[in-house]
């Protein structure tokens, strides 16, 4: 009975078995190619390989008949064992859906190659293994190795055959031993560092660490105050409001710039949004924050009037007798921004606003944000 065998000491055996022992009338190159793409797709532990009849024959060039003759050839050779028989019929199995069974091969190696290579087994049948040659065995092997072999060179060894010399290597730097530190680290972080900072800037210098803290912090307490940054991670937000850090601004008045530019849409990038914004205004001259150093005397006479109409009695009436009504039509885009930059600084403002023009007006003028978070603070308290 034939032994279990891996892909290629099965080839090696086929090969034996159609081309030196010719022990089947049929066998031919066309055994050795379809021998080959089963080997090249078998498992090479266990040996066994699916069938793929269509598979097979399209990639041996040859119809399907051809394919099924020379596999039975190798079945009667002993070169191949049946696994699993295939089958068309659907089969319901626990857990899965319908599908037909696949047709799975083993690759075998009969008694004869083995007896003719002067193998020793240990056990018998499919299970069995070598463990060993005979001494005829042994001088097969090496009279097929000598006829594989190279052939004798003429004058002893070559300089051909030589061991290559490593040499030096010409982009290794020889190392410096004229003293100093020798700790690779410490010599790297002393040499100087490209700067990513981008040409045509002012290069900024080193931050240090409790710096780099305090910008993440300031980047955590002003996320959850502008609503388009939310999306942004903390060191690249943090990095990206440096400019602003630097200034001495604290997380509110961050807030309040960012709210002064009017968003009304979400960056892909908040980070690079701001940086990008920030470098333009420096540019161009305009103040870091987007709204004016000094609030006009209209600016400035508003909040007083809302601030005195949220802590005193209702505003009176007009010329006409009537109570002039509150609107935000008449407010241009920079009162608007000045405003929502105002509200973001002090909540008490859009709460004054939630009670003279209503909730709905209100957030039109501040934002869903700004009167959520003043509505909020309002409760807790």
């Amino acid at each position: 009975m034939s032994r279990r065998a891996e892909p290629r000491v099965w080839l090696r055996a086929v090969r034996w078995l159609v081309d030196t022992a010719r022990l089947h009338p049929r066998a031919c190159a066309t055994t050795i190619a379809v021998a080959r793409d089963l080997a090249a797709r078998m498992d090479y532990t266990e040996g066994t390989v699916l069938y793929d009849l269509a598979g097979t024959a399209r990639r041996c060039a040859v119809s399907t008949a051809t394919v099924k003759r020379h596999v039975r050839v190798l079945r009667e050779l002993g070169a191949l064992a049946w696994v699993r028989h295939g089958s068309r019929r659907n089969l319901r199995l626990p857990g899965r859906s319908y599908a037909g069974t696949a047709t799975i091969y083993a690759a075998t190696v009969p008694p004869w190659f083995d007896a003719s290579r002067g193998h020793r087994l240990s056990g018998s049948g499919y299970g069995a293994r070598v463990v060993g040659v005979t001494e005829a065995g042994r001088r097969e092997a090496v009279g097929a190795a000598r006829r594989t072999g190279n052939p004798p060179s003429g004058g002893g060894r070559s300089a051909a055959r030589a061991p290559q010399s490593p040499g030096l290597c010409p982009r290794v730097r020889k190392a410096e031993m004229d003293g100093g530190s020798n700790n690779t680290s410490h010599a790297r972080a002393r040499r100087r560092t490209r700067s990513s900072t981008p040409a045509g800037e002012p290069e900024r210098p080193r931050r240090s660490p409790w710096q780099v803290a305090r910008d993440v912090t300031v980047a955590r307490q002003v996320r959850p105050l502008v609503g388009w940054t939310q999306r942004e991670g903390l060191r690249r937000l943090a990095y990206a409001l440096r400019p602003l850090v630097d200034q001495g601004l604290d997380s509110h008045d961050i807030a309040a710039e960012l709210h002064a530019w009017y968003l009304d849409w979400c960056p892909g990038s908040p980070a690079a949004y701001i940086t990008a914004q920030l470098r333009r205004r420096s540019v161009h001259g305009l103040p870091a924050a987007g709204h004016r150093d000094v609030p006009n005397a209209e600016f400035a006479e508003a909040v007083t009037r809302v601030r005195g109409a949220a802590d005193g009695p209702a505003p009176g009436p007009g010329p006409g007798g009537a109570c002039e009504p509150l609107t935000i039509e008449g407010l241009s885009r920079a009162e608007v921004v000045d405003l929502r930059s105002a509200g973001a600084a002090d909540p008490g403002l859009v709460r004054a606003a939630v009670d003279l023009l209503g909730e709905g007006e209100a957030r039109r003028l501040y934002t869903h944000h700004l009167v959520r978070r003043a509505l909020a603070g309002g409760v807790s308290r």
